[in-house]
C-alpha cells in the first residue's frame, strides 16, 4: 500500500488521471472490505490534498452510518457512528444523496464538533458526496475536510470526489458481499460444530471459542501469516464433526470404555473425514485435515492411520495439542477439570510424544494468554483427574 503524507505537492492534471487510472486498478481486485476502504481514502486524501476523509457506509439493519476507515491524525482506524435519521452533514447527504460543501464548518448548523471535540484535530473546511450503485441507491458517503492549501472546495473537488465515488461503489458493493458470504460461512462452521460437540460438552460455546483462540495463537507463534492462523482458527471447531455419526451410550459413556466401544469411538475421525472431503473451500479443507488427523500421535501411536511425525499435517498436530489442553481443563460426563497448570504440565510432558515438539515449545510461548482464558471460566478442581478419565479424551 503507498504511504501517503497530509504533506503532498499539487498534482497535475496528467498526475490527477494517472492517480485514476491506478485507482481504479488497485480496487478492482481488492476483495476485503476493510482493506479496500483504506486504499480508497489514502489515495482520495493524496489526490485532493485533504488533511483528512472519512468514508462512511449505511448500516441498514442499524438505521446507522459507520466508518472504519479515517484517515488524518487521531482518527486512523476508529470507528464512528452517526445516525442516519440525523441532520448532520452526513446523515443529509446519505438520505438526500445531495453533494454537501462547507466554507466554513463551523458556522454552519448542520456541521457536528462531536468528532472533533474528542481528537486534536478542527475542521474547517468539508465536503461530503453520495457513494452511488449503478441503480443510483445511496451506499455511504464520501467525507473530506481541510485542503492543504486552505482553500475552500470548488466544483471541480466535488467532480473529483463524485468521480472516486462512482469508480468505488461497484467494488464497495463486491467486497460487502464477499464479507456477506464470508460470515454466512463462518456461522455455518460454527453451527455445525455445535451440532457436533453439544451432546458431550456441558458448555459447548466455551470449547469452541477455547480451541479456536489457542489455536490462532499456536499458528502465530510458529510463524505462520495471519492469513494462515485465521484459517486454523475458523476450521478448528469441525475438527469433531464426525461425532455426528456416534451413539450417544457410546459418546456420554461417564466410565471407562471397553475394547469395543474404544474402536466404535475411534470411528468419529474417520466419520469426520468423510463428511469433509472433497470440500472446495480452503477453511473445510483445513477442517478436513483436522478432523480425520486430530488423533494422530508425533510418535505414530496415535489413529486412525498411526501417522508418525511431519507426516501428520501441521493443522492437525496444532489442533491436537489446542483441542486436549481445553479438555483437560473443562468438565465432561466421563471427568472433573483439571486445573490449567496441571494441564499445561501434561501437554509439556507429552512432547514428542503425543505431541510435536515445535508446537509444544510455541504452546509454551503463548501459555500465559492462553492461561487468561480460562480466570473466569467454572472453576476448576483442585487436582487433576486421575489418570484413566483424561487419557480417554487424550486417547480419544
Amino acid at each position: 500500500m503507498s504511504d501517503f503524507s497530509n504533506e503532498t505537492p499539487k498534482l497535475s492534471a496528467d498526475e490527477k488521471l494517472n492517480l485514476l487510472v491506478e485507482f481504479g486498478a488497485r480496487i478492482s481486485c481488492e476483495l476485503r472490505l476493510d482493506k479496500l476502504l483504506d486504499i480508497i481514502a489514502q489515495q482520495i486524501t493524496h489526490m485532493l490534498d485533504v488533511g483528512r476523509c472519512t468514508i462512511y457506509l449505511k448500516d441498514a439493519e442499524r438505521n446507522e452510518l459507520w466508518s472504519k476507515i479515517a484517515q488524518g491524525r487521531g482518527l486512523e482506524h476508529t470507528e464512528i457512528r452517526v445516525p442516519l435519521d440525523g441532520e448532520t452533514v452526513t446523515s443529509i447527504v446519505a438520505r438526500t444523496g445531495q453533494t454537501i460543501n462547507l466554507a466554513d464548518a463551523y458556522e454552519d448548523k448542520r456541521f457536528s464538533m462531536a468528532v472533533d471535540m474528542v481528537t486534536d484535530f478542527r475542521t474547517h473546511t468539508l465536503l461530503a458526496v453520495p457513494l452511488k450503485n449503478n441503480s443510483g441507491k445511496v451506499l455511504g458517503v464520501f467525507q473530506v475536510a481541510n485542503k492543504a492549501d486552505g482553500s475552500p472546495f470548488d466544483k471541480k473537488d466535488e467532480g473529483i470526489l463524485l468521480l472516486l465515488a462512482t469508480l468505488a461503489a461497484s467494488s464497495i458493493e463486491i467486497a460487502k458481499l464477499y464479507q456477506d458470504v464470508h460470515v454466512a460461512q463462518l456461522e455455518t462452521i460454527y453451527r455445525l460444530a455445535v451440532t457436533a460437540e453439544y451432546r458431550d460438552q456441558q458448555d459447548t460455546r466455551a470449547h469452541l471459542k477455547n480451541i479456536s483462540i489457542i489455536s490462532y495463537l499456536l499458528a502465530l507463534a510458529l510463524g505462520m501469516s495471519k492469513k494462515e492462523a485465521e484459517l486454523i482458527k475458523n476450521a478448528s471447531p469441525l475438527h469433531d464433526i464426525g461425532k455426528v455419526a456416534l451413539a450417544d451410550n457410546i459418546l456420554l459413556k461417564p466410565g471407562r470404555l471397553t475394547p469395543e466401544e474404544f474402536e466404535i469411538m475411534k470411528s468419529h475421525t474417520i466419520y469426520g473425514g468423510r463428511i469433509l472431503e472433497g470440500a472446495h473451500s480452503k477453511v473445510l479443507q483445513v477442517a478436513h485435515k483436522m478432523s480425520l488427523y486430530h488423533h494422530e500421535k508425533w510418535n505414530g501411536t496415535g489413529y486412525p492411520k498411526g501417522l508418525q511425525g511431519e507426516d501428520i499435517p501441521l493443522e492437525a498436530r496444532i489442533i491436537t495439542v489446542a483441542d486436549v489442553f481445553d479438555a483437560l481443563c473443562v468438565s465432561r460426563v466421563y471427568k472433573k477439570a483439571w486445573k490449567t497448570d496441571d494441564a499445561y504440565l501434561y501437554i509439556l510432558g507429552e512432547s514428542g510424544k503425543a505431541f510435536d515438539p515445535r508446537i509444544v515449545a510455541a504452546f509454551k510461548k503463548i501459555y500465559s494468554s492462553v492461561r487468561k482464558l480460562y480466570l473466569n471460566q467454572t472453576p476448576q478442581a483442585k487436582t487433576p483427574a486421575p489418570a484413566p478419565a483424561a487419557a480417554r479424551k487424550q486417547t480419544v
